[in-house]
């Protein structure tokens, strides 16, 4: 497996887990610490690195 295609993995599932994270937050469930504004944060964040994983993953290509 590529090193990009690995960093691309690493970035999509902290974004999923940055979006989960905002979502309880903005639900305030778990005893996360954020208004609902500032679980706003969280998302973008999460948003950013989920959609620089994927398009990582899908433009790398593959070489054998």
């Amino acid at each position: 497996m590529n090193q990009k295609r690995t960093f691309g993995s690493i970035l999509t599932v902290l974004g999923i887990i940055g979006i989960i994270i905002a979502a309880l937050a903005f639900l305030q469930i778990g005893g996360l610490g954020l208004s609902k504004m500032n679980s706003l944060v969280p998302f973008v964040v999460g948003l950013i690195f989920f959609f620089a994983g994927i398009n990582l993953v899908r433009t790398t290509s593959d070489r054998a």
